[in-house]
């Protein structure tokens, strides 16, 4: 009997720079960058996001169907040692989660290690980025 590899989702974007600075994504709209937004911001604001939209996705398969949160990022660079290359060497995320229901203190450490996890911008740096978590007003530690 012959196995089967399973072929994996593939997710394509693309986007776009004027020569006036703006921005548009898969062919939108261009819009302003925020003033004094260098490319780096951009990193720490996707990660941020992505983390957010893994949590929100896993929360749904536990059956938690409001999330509403917020979040900060902030990051070093400097030249790594390993091959002198200027990089984020140090990342740190917080967030302030509000989950409905709340789910059970192991469940809420499942689903947190989830959001990190499957987090694609911050699994495809180099440094690996450290999360804080306050879930309903307390803090948590996944």
């Amino acid at each position: 009997m012959r196995s089967v590899a399973a072929t994996a989702k593939t997710f394509s974007y693309a986007a776009a720079l004027e020569r006036d600075g703006r921005l548009s994504a898969d062919g939108g709209r261009p819009a302003n960058v925020p003033a004094g937004w260098k490319p780096e911001h951009f990193v720490l604001a996707g990660l941020l996001h992505c983390t957010l939209a893994s949590l929100r996705y896993h929360a749904r398969r536990a059956g938690i169907d409001d999330v509403a949160a917020a979040g900060s990022a902030s990051g070093r660079v400097t030249k790594r040692a390993e091959d002198e290359r200027y990089a984020f060497v140090d990342v740190e995320c917080s967030f302030d989660v509000a989950l409905r229901p709340s789910p059970l203190p192991g469940a809420l450490a499942d689903l947190l290690a989830k959001a990190e996890r499957d987090c694609f911008v911050g699994a495809s740096l180099t440094s690996t980025p450290r999360y804080s978590w306050t879930v309903n007003g307390r803090p948590v530690r996944p």
